[in-house]
């Protein structure tokens, strides 16, 4: 049965976070005393904005099972109950050390946002200049690598250079892990038509568009694809989850008589 809940709350947790939460929740009540379901716990009470709940299910889960997979996670709570020194002090601390490039990253791209919190920007874009800004293979992280960085570049003003990254990012991104599409194109002054497969980029100012993107001579499709070059999402990070579930969340009376 708790099994079944936890399965229930990863597959709504990115359609519809409050039911994940409710059986996340349930799982909890049942098996309090196992790792795996306080880290169930803990992401969902993230995806609502809980942050001291799941904080606290996370520093348990960790007690538990010794992961630090999820201190980036950890150290975006601490940003959401307005620590943003405490986040820096866990994207900086000894465990993060020993973590996958990806969950580096994912706390690189947290600390950023912290730095952001106490207005320094330009250590911001300290934080997020590091090798892999050379990636160019199609990986969620990278995608929001790249967009994390061209947002700050923003921020500073440095138009072109955003612009830049923010292609990148629109070139890895084949999961839709960011917005990097509407970004350049609100940069360039266009909008977004979607047409098939392809993707149409038009002037928004151009009354012929209309009349279809073969007769458009000022527009540019560009494919899925968008081009060879390398490619960045918010300061915090956010898991997807596949199609909703019909499992109900029973109350504790109805297990009981069960």
């Amino acid at each position: 049965m708790v099994a079944k809940h936890l399965v229930a709350a990863g597959e709504l947790l990115g359609e519809d976070p409050e039911r994940a939460y409710q059986h996340a929740v349930y799982a909890r009540r049942k098996a309090s005393r196992i790792g795996a379901v306080r880290e169930a716990a803990g992401l969902a009470a993230y995806s609502v904005g809980k942050w001291q709940e799941a904080l606290s299910e996370l520093r348990a889960a960790r007690r538990m099972n010794g992961r630090n997979v999820y201190l980036a996670v950890m150290a975006d709570c601490e940003r959401g109950l307005g620590r943003p020194e405490r986040a820096l002090e866990i994207a900086h601390g000894p465990e993060a050390e020993g973590l996958e490039t990806a969950e580096q990253i994912e706390l690189r791209i947290v600390a950023a946002g912290a730095r952001r919190d106490m207005g320094d920007v330009r250590a911001a874009l300290v934080e997020l200049q590091v090798p892999e800004l050379k990636e160019r293979r199609a990986r969620p992280w990278v995608a929001r690598l790249f967009y994390a960085y061209a947002d700050v570049l923003l921020e500073l003003g440095r138009t072109e250079e955003a612009r830049e990254y923010f292609s990148r990012a629109a070139a890895v991104d084949q999961e839709g892990e960011t917005d990097a599409d509407e970004r350049l194109a609100a940069l360039e002054g266009v909008e977004i038509v979607d047409i098939g497969e392809d993707v149409v980029w038009s002037d928004a100012e151009d009354p012929d568009f209309e009349d279809g993107p073969g007769d458009q001579a000022a527009g540019m499709t560009v494919p899925a694809d968008m081009s060879e070059a390398p490619a960045g999402d918010e300061d915090s990070p956010r898991g997807a989850a596949p199609d909703e579930t019909d499992a109900e969340v029973p109350s504790d009376r109805e297990d009981e008589s069960s």
